[in-house]
This record gives structure tokens, C-alpha cells and sequence, in this order.
């Protein structure tokens, strides 16, 4: 097993130039914010969508429009609103009076990286147009599926303030994310780069540094990266707390847990594990790489009672204590 790590680091730490030159091209323009990049690049290693919550200004777009343009594929802004329709996103049959034909007219989810902005703000009905698009890649119109092209990223913001008139995520559709990740403010000495870099100075020109084929050569190598029967373990015994924290011995968690985290959470947590390992530069996983994103994979996963909301206990609160519970391999 250790020719086969050391074989798997070999490839890592050939894949990874090309990641590392996509960080350097997004600091160009993102100033701090190492959380958040990191984020969108274990988002972009293991194939799943992002949710980004924050109050406004803290570059949440600013930094998918920044990922995008540094990879040469192709990219739809999508400003989601009260009076979209799911055709907006997904197309329409348009009829031809000359040729008595449909055509297909396919809408801006056929791209490759799709910004979702303010995702809240449009009606459940577009909202669920998403959900097949996400899973499944792919999109059916007029009974008729298109396959996505890979790579195929969504990654959607909301505001916590200014809920007037926005339409909560249901469930399912909060569940097809991967991450949920929530943005702070900047540092002190951040914010006082930011001002300086950005403050009356042009913006940074950003050049595509990467191609799909490198996201899909990076992508085989974090599904090789080796994960030992025991993280594995742990993994599950993670999840299974969120579900039945008394079986697990985890004290002041009775009654505050509404729903546990469904087996998506386990595939997630697994592959975004990888992810994070695959960014250190090794070839294998160890428990910390499972804490480091265990909050991002479960924080909109693990659904809090009224009795937590009481008690001024969030998700992340119980997450958090599920991790201080569950023994560490």
C-alpha cells in the first residue's frame, strides 16, 4: 500500500501546478478570503456545487467570476429575481410557422460554471428547475435530455439579511450542494489591501491559466487518493451522530436535532476530504482533512429542533459538538 501512496502523491504533486497556478491568478484580484478560494477549489476537485451565504460586499461574486475567468470554460451569470421563470434557465421549443417545427433554444444552464446570484430571490418552481441540472447533468426540454458538459459547477449566493420578499431553499434543493459556506468579514489588514488595490486603481486583467482537461485530470487523481478503512469509519460514525447523537454518547445533544445528514452528506464528506488532501499536496487522507470541511458538508444538513433555536444552538453549534463527541481514529 505505501508504493501505491507514494504513486498517488507522484500524480499529486504533478496535477497540483495547475491548481496552484489558478490560486495565483485569483489573487490577483481576491485579497485574503483563503477560505472562501479554498473552498471553491475543493468544490471544483470534487464536483459539487457551492451555496455562499454572507451580507453583501465580501467579493462573494466578485471571486466566481474571478474562478471563471481564470479557466477557460464557459460562464453564465444568472441574476435570479421574483418573476423568473424555469424557462429562463433551462430554454424553450420555439415553433417555426415556415418549417411547422420546433427548435430547441437552450438557456444559460448549458454552460460550465453557473452563478447563481441571490438564489433566494426567485420562487420555488425556479428554483426546483435547478435540481435535475445538479444531480443528474442534465437537462430535458420538450422530452428531449441534453447532457451537461464537465465540468459542470453551480455556485449560488444568498444574503442572511434582507429577507423581505426572498423564498427560503427547500431542503432537497439545499442538499444538492456540497458546500455551504459562510463568508466573514476581512481582516484588518485586509481590508486596508483591499482598499489600496482597489480604490480608484484598474481592475486585473485575469487570464485563463486552466482547461477543462486539467479539472478532469485533477478530479481522477483526488478519486485516487487513498482513504484508510478507519477514516472511513469515522466518516459514517460522523454522520450517524447527526442522527442519533445518544447512541454515540454525545451529552446535551438530545432534542435539538430535528434531521441527521442523509447519505449524501457521507458520499460528500468522503470526496471533499480528498479534495482538501489533494490541496495539501498528499496523497492521502487523515482525520484533520475530514474536520477541516466537516462543517461546510454538514452545517445545512444537520437541521436544528425549536428547542436548539431556543437555546441559541445553530447547526454549526451541533456540528461542532458532534466533532468534539465522535472519537478520532
Amino acid at each position: 500500500m505505501n508504493v501505491d501512496i507514494k504513486q498517488v502523491a507522484e500524480k499529486v504533486e504533478k496535477e497540483s501546478a495547475s491548481i496552484r497556478a489558478l490560486q495565483a491568478e485569483i489573487a490577483k484580484v481576491i485579497v485574503g478570503q483563503t477560505y472562501l478560494v479554498e473552498r471553491l477549489l475543493i468544490s471544483l476537485l470534487a464536483d459539487g456545487h457551492v451555496l455562499l451565504e454572507g451580507v453583501p460586499g465580501l467579493a462573494k461574486t466578485l471571486s466566481v467570476k474571478t474562478l471563471s475567468q481564470a479557466i477557460d470554460t464557459k460562464f453564465q451569470r444568472i441574476q435570479f429575481t421574483p418573476d423568473l421563470l424555469p424557462a429562463d434557465l433551462l430554454g424553450t421549443l420555439v415553433y417555426n410557422p415556415k418549417t411547422g417545427e420546433f427548435t430547441t433554444k437552450k438557456g444559460p444552464l448549458f454552460s460550465n460554471i453557473i452563478l447563481a446570484d441571490e438564489i433566494n430571490r426567485a420562487p420555488a418552481k425556479v428554483q426546483s428547475a435547478l435540481l435535475e441540472a445538479m444531480q443528474e447533468r442534465q437537462i430535458t426540454l420538450g422530452g428531449q435530455t441534453y447532457l451537461l458538459e464537465e465540468p459542470f459547477l453551480v455556485l449560488a449566493t444568498q444574503n442572511p439579511i434582507e429577507q423581505e420578499g426572498t423564498y427560503p431553499l427547500p431542503e432537497a434543493q439545499v442538499d444538492r450542494f456540497m458546500l455551504k459556506l459562510k463568508i466573514a468579514y476581512p481582516k484588518k489588514n485586509e481590508e486596508l489591501e483591499i482598499m489600496n488595490r482597489m480604490a480608484g486603481q484598474r481592475p486585473q486583467t485575469i487570464h485563463a491559466v486552466v482547461g477543462p482537461q486539467d479539472i478532469l485530470r485533477a478530479r481522477e487523481v483526488v478519486r485516487s487518493i487513498y482513504i484508510d478503512e478507519k477514516i472511513k469509519q469515522y466518516i459514517v460514525d460522523i454522520i450517524c451522530a447527526t442522527r442519533d447523537p445518544e447512541a454515540f454518547k454525545l451529552k446535551g445533544l438530545k432534542g435539538l436535532i430535528m434531521y441527521g445528514a442523509s447519505p449524501r452528506a457521507t458520499i460528500y464528506l468522503n470526496i471533499a476530504a480528498r479534495a482538501y488532501a489533494f490541496l495539501k499536496g498528499r496523497g492521502y487522507v487523515v482525520p484533520d482533512d475530514v474536520k477541516a470541511v466537516g462543517s461546510d458538508v454538514l452545517r445545512h444538513r444537520v437541521i436544528p429542533t425549536y428547542e436548539a433555536e431556543a437555546a441559541e444552538m445553530s447547526s454549526d453549534n451541533i456540528v461542532s459538538k458532534v466533532f468534539e463527541g465522535v472519537e478520532v481514529p
